[in-house]
Parts: C-alpha cells; sequence; structure tokens
C-alpha cells in the first residue's frame, strides 16, 4: 500500500471513493463499502485524541410491525415505528464520527413506508454500507430493482425448510425459495437460521439450499429466551456444537454473539471493546448495547453522539 502511511499518520484524502477510514486503539480499519473488505493496520498508532467515537457498526429496528407471527420473535410487540428524517440525521452523524455500517430491521424492516427510499437516502447522503434483515416474502421483483444499487448484503430469515418452516412461520416455503432469486439481484445475501430443537434437523437441507441459492453467508442464532420461551435448550446447543465441528461447509458460517459460547469463532479487531463495536437502536429511538437488552438511552434532539455518550456513562470509549 503506498502513500499511506506519512508520518505514522493515515492521509484518509489519499483512498479511493468507497473506501473508509475508521482510527481506533487498535489501529486504523479500512473498509471497502461496495465489497465489504476489511483491512487493519494494526501497526499504525492512533493518538486516542483522533479515535472514532461511533460504534463499528448499528442495527435500528425502522418499526415493530411484522406480518409474521413467529413464536421465538424477540422483537417489542409495542407498536412503533420511526421517522426517516430522523434515522438519516442520525446516520449523518454516525458517518461523520467513523461508523462503517448499519443494518435495518424491525419488525420487517420491508413494511417501513418508503423503505426504498430511506436506503437510497442513507446511500446518497452518507458513506455508509446498508444491510437489512428481512423474511423475504415483500421482495417483488419490482421492490428489489428499487433496492438495487442502495445496498450492500440482505439477511433472508429461513428457519428451518419445508414443512418445519411453514409450521413456524406461516408461509409458503416454495414461496421464499423463489424469491431468493430476485434477492441476489439487490446484493449478496446470506441467510438467518435460529437454531432450537424444531429446527435443528433441518440445518443441513437449509445449509444446502443456501449454497444452491447462492447465498455467501450462513449465521446461526441459537434461540434466545423470550417471554413465554426458555431459548435453546441444552442438548440442542449440544447437538448444534457437534454439528459446528463436524461440518466443513462451501460457504462462510457466522454465529451471533448471543450463543456463541461453545462454537468456534473468529475475533478479527482483536482489542475492540464491545461498547466500541456495536450498538442498536429500536423502534422507539431507544439506543441500547443490543436489540436484547431491555433498557437504554432515548435518542432526542441533542443527536446520536449525545445518547451514546450517555450510554457510556460519560466517559467515552476510553
Amino acid at each position: 500500500m503506498p502513500h499511506l502511511i506519512e508520518s505514522g499518520r493515515i492521509q484518509a484524502p489519499r483512498f479511493p471513493s468507497g473506501v473508509k477510514v475508521r482510527r481506533t486503539r487498535i489501529g486504523v480499519h479500512l473498509f471497502d463499502v461496495a465489497t465489504g473488505i476489511n483491512v487493519l493496520l494494526d501497526e499504525v498508532s492512533v493518538d486516542p485524541q483522533e479515535w472514532d467515537q461511533a460504534p463499528r457498526q448499528v442495527s435500528i429496528a425502522l418499526t415493530n410491525t411484522c406480518d409474521l407471527a413467529c413464536p421465538y420473535c424477540y422483537a417489542p410487540k409495542l407498536k412503533a415505528r420511526l421517522d426517516a428524517t430522523r434515522i438519516v440525521g442520525w446516520l449523518k452523524e454516525l458517518d461523520d464520527n467513523g461508523c462503517l455500517s448499519v443494518g435495518f430491521g424491525g419488525g420487517e424492516p420491508t413494511l417501513f413506508p418508503g423503505f426504498a427510499d430511506l436506503c437510497s437516502a442513507v446511500t446518497s447522503q452518507t458513506g455508509l454500507a446498508v444491510t437489512f434483515t428481512t423474511h423475504g416474502h415483500r421482495l417483488t421483483a419490482g421492490l428489489c430493482a428499487e433496492l438495487s444499487g442502495s445496498v450492500q448484503f440482505v439477511r433472508v430469515s429461513m428457519d428451518g425448510v419445508g414443512a418445519t418452516y411453514e409450521r413456524l412461520r406461516g408461509r409458503p416455503f416454495a414461496a421464499l425459495v423463489d424469491r431468493l432469486a430476485d434477492i441476489r439481484r439487490i446484493a449478496p445475501f446470506g441467510i438467518n437460521f435460529v437454531v432450537n430443537s424444531e429446527t435443528i434437523g433441518d440445518l443441513d437441507d437449509a445449509v444446502d439450499l443456501a449454497v444452491r441459492s447462492g447465498a455467501s453467508e450462513f449465521l446461526l442464532l441459537p434461540e434466545q429466551p423470550t417471554v413465554g420461551r426458555a431459548g435453546i435448550d441444552e442438548p440442542t446447543a449440544t447437538r448444534l456444537r457437534e454439528w459446528v465441528y463436524s461440518n466443513d461447509l462451501a460457504l462462510r458460517l457466522t454465529v451471533s454473539t448471543a450463543g456463541a459460547d461453545g462454537l468456534p469463532v473468529c475475533v478479527p479487531l482483536t482489542g475492540e471493546l464491545s461498547t466500541e463495536a456495536y450498538a442498536h437502536v429500536d423502534a422507539q429511538g431507544v439506543l441500547k448495547w443490543s436489540s436484547y437488552d431491555l433498557e437504554g438511552v432515548a435518542v432526542d434532539d441533542d443527536g446520536f453522539m449525545a445518547a451514546l455518550h450517555a450510554l457510556r456513562g460519560g466517559r467515552g470509549t476510553v
């Protein structure tokens, strides 16, 4: 990488368009928005006064509304929806403070009014990568065409296959499979798979379908406790660990932080604090450390970074 470092400091204007530069306690992080490629220059020391203060990535629940009723869903059932103008304002602020990407969720984000327009606005007004998580059934060819060029990655929830999927999600499995061809035209996509005693037996078939459909990632989501459900049980968790260790898959296998105990994980940014890596905003505009947290700090007229500072206890990232 010639001409990237002068006197131990990164010269940001010399990077190609689309490459974001994040200055952190562990070095200088380069992120290519279009490809998702990350490069960490950990030999470059960054003065603490220059550390970027925003989380590396942020997820935002646009709405609590969903037209499915999955029994293990952890999303709040309280009716709530964010305002698109506020969201874009928050993301501009985050972009200016070193955030790299935003993931939209819900509820079902495609039920958010003007969803494609929101993604387009974020792409045109910030340098953030845009992703979203969806059940996929509303992604018609027309909506996929509207989203193309404004989204870098799509996560499709598919818990079980065939009859298992239809029992849990109440939608025809064949309809989801048909949608995957259109989803591929938006951007690279991955499959999200909630693992519990009902779905674990479908893992092999689900991975096979993901590979055939062109997915680039398979995300394991061990079921988390919710009101009325205890989450993944220990026998199922043991089966999951055995399955992971005994398989050599043809696509990238990842696992959620909540539920990764006992599973092999890669920590690419060793030394990064969890409060520097990620934060979540729920559909009521409350900033939390994760979507599972019950409490947080409201993002008010003082802006996102002020709420983040309060959530960190007024101590910044140090």
